[in-house]
């Protein structure tokens, strides 16, 4: 069984292929397009995933889209006889619905061919949580979702065993998504996606400003909440734009009553003051009052002590951290992609389960045998290595677990060269280039990048299978050494350019975590930040942030053994088991491609660019 996932005509548009479950391909739309959140068809992931899987369009069994034009329809027609919102908002969400409805259509002229296979609309929030249960291993879960809004709601969660069993939403207009973005505007933020700056910044501040946000957002029992609406202004106005083919735009979401109440946000190039810094602290803690009674809640009435936890909300890596410690789970699984493109997986994953045969290993195909390769994203395992814990559940054999998130696009050796060549980089002296190939020896690879690290270098590494989610994994990451106080100035000043309060994440080997942080856990996503141990924090000031914690990775060696031997060479030369790992970008989507890496060296002031087995240096 082939099924097509895709999130659609949303920000992070992305798209997925799964054979019999499996995960093919998945990839988002950005990293091609070049546009951060691009919102629109994923024409370029489709056609990379059909690819990657030796098929056509007309291959496709199931096309599932993570939304449902028909979801929650009498919630939406009250609420526009209660509210009566401006046109232009009613015209724009009839426009996405439509779209939305049109998509066999819209896919036969984007990529061309015939659509035979069935079309699924998912509810966006079962999709979110189909990626993040179906994906886990665990046999039983908790499930929580939540976003900004998707389908009408922002919220959902329920016990899911062998199926997801929804059992409570919150509606729009009320959002914690929205209340943060809301907040993120306010301090100044205005980009899409910046909230990941809010939670930078809490570290340096206090949360002196609780009394007030318990004005803005109001919990209610049984773990739900509302907005206090007459501070925003989505439910009423039209507040998005381009989402579609292009950037996303996001428009004031607050009100006048909102400044008034937390002042105004700082002019641009104004500095921050320790207002806005307490401001984004309280913000934090609120969210995070906020997303503690929904999981408490849930687990009162469930009694599982497995967490399966998803939506944009879930890449609040601060608050993750934190959920051990304050709610009674014991093991959290948190996908690599928890935001909306993570849903073109969770609608595929969704329409797998529900549609396949009893035995869905022993299938036929009128297509015959394909021989293409499997990606081991998705495999069907005896035991979960559970992320977040050290207590396992036994899970459903019938169920693939992700375990990793390598699932993009990939590069020989040939190719490599060939872009080298092309560039004058093989067989023509360069003046301000050495090129070595050593892909045959990958222990020396590693040692010697190793030892660039050590000595200070800027690397960036490209390596194997793109990262399928928002973080760099450690294919597609420029790596530096923790050791050097100085190297977050040296990062920014080089390549980055992005503010001076933004953390930089540690990736550490596995066995050495309890070593290292005040939490023992796998956490092979980024998703959670964890307290640096208080005797550890003055050996790796370039990754503890000024709380004294960390948003660290996790390698393990069977999912990527090369980065993996590379932390361990790091590890023999200089007694720290982890490495500085960021996203291999300037200003733009992390790199994709081979000459998106190379062109991104070259224009910056990075030292040393691994690519694959081509070991590529600046002269002095």
């Amino acid at each position: 069984m082939l099924i097509l996932g895709i999130n659609a005509f949303h920000p992070d548009s992305a798209a997925c292929l799964l054979d019999d479950g499996k995960l093919v391909a998945a990839a988002e739309e950005e990293r091609f397009r070049r546009i951060k959140h691009w919102a629109g068809l994923p024409t370029e992931s489709i056609a990379f995933c059909l690819k990657e899987g030796q098929v056509t369009l007309a291959d496709i069994d199931h096309i599932a889209i993570n939304r449902d034009p028909r979801a929650n329809l009498f919630r939406r027609a009250a609420f526009l006889l209660r509210h009566w919102p401006k046109l232009d908002l009613v015209r724009t969400r009839l426009k996405n619905v439509l779209a939305a409805q049109s998509i066999r259509v819209a896919l036969a002229r984007a990529v061309g061919g015939e659509v035979r296979g069935k079309i699924h609309h998912i509810e966006h929030h079962r999709a979110h949580l189909g990626s993040a249960y179906f994906a886990s291993g665990f046999d039983e879960a908790v499930c929580v979702s939540v976003d900004g809004c998707g389908d009408f709601a922002s919220t959902a969660w329920g016990l899911a065993n062998g199926q997801i069993r929804i059992q409570q939403r919150v509606y729009f207009p009320h959002s914690l998504g929205i209340f943060y973005s809301a907040i993120t505007q306010l301090l100044g933020f205005r980009g899409f996606g910046d909230e990941y700056k809010v939670m930078g910044l809490a570290a340096y501040g206090q949360p002196h400003y609780r009394r007030q946000f318990a004005e803005v957002l109001k919990l209610q029992p049984h773990g739900s909440f509302k907005l206090n609406l007459k501070f925003f202004r989505h439910h009423v106005e039209n507040v998005s734009d381009g989402w579609e083919d292009g950037a996303p735009q996001l428009g004031t979401l607050y009100t006048p009553e909102l400044e008034c109440l937390l002042g105004p946000p700082p002019q641009p190039g104004e500095p921050l003051t320790q207002k806005h810094k307490d401001i984004a602290a309280s913000a934090q803690a609120t969210y995070e009052d906020a997303l503690f009674s929904i999981l408490n809640e849930a687990h009162s009435r469930f009694s599982c002590f497995n967490l399966a936890l998803v939506g944009g909300c879930a890449l609040n890596s601060v608050a993750n951290g934190k959920i051990y410690a304050r709610t009674p789970f014991k093991t959290m699984y948190i996908p690599p992609a928890a935001g909306d493109a993570g849903g073109a997986i969770g609608a595929a994953l969704v329409v797998w389960h529900t549609s396949r045969s009893p035995e869905p290993g022993q299938r036929t195909s009128a297509r015959g045998q394909r021989t293409h390769d499997v990606a081991p994203s998705i495999h069907d395992k005896g035991h979960r290595r559970a992320p977040f814990g050290s207590r396992i559940a036994q899970p459903d054999p019938r169920i693939p677990d992700q375990d990793h998130a390598y699932a993009g696009p990939h590069f020989d050796n040939a190719t490599l060269e060939s872009l080298l060549r092309e560039r004058g980089l093989i067989d023509h002296k360069s003046h301000t280039l050495a090129v070595t190939t050593t892909h045959d020896d990958l222990d020396s690879l590693c040692a010697r990048t190793a030892e660039a690290i050590a000595a200070g270098k800027v690397v960036g590494w490209f390596q194997g299978r793109m990262e399928w989610g928002p973080r760099a994994l450690g294919n597609r990451s420029i790596l530096c050494d923790p050791r050097r106080a100085d190297m977050k100035h040296t990062l920014n000043a080089k390549i980055k350019r992005r503010e001076s309060f933004r953390p930089f994440a540690p990736s550490i080997l596995r066995a050495q975590v309890a070593e290292w942080f005040e939490e023992d856990a796998e956490v092979p996503f980024m998703s959670a930040v964890f307290r640096v141990r208080r005797e550890k924090r003055p050996l790796i000031p370039a990754v503890t942030h000024a709380d004294g914690s960390g948003r660290l990775q996790t390698v393990d060696e069977n999912t990527n053994p090369l980065f993996h031997r590379l932390i361990s060479e790091f590890y023999a030369l200089t007694s720290v088991p982890l490495i500085l790992n960021t996203s291999f970008n300037e200003q733009e989507p992390i790199v994709c491609r081979p000459q998106e890496a190379l062109d991104c060296f070259l224009r910056t002031k990075m030292d040393v660019l691994v690519l694959s087995g081509f070991f590529i240096t600046r002269h002095r």
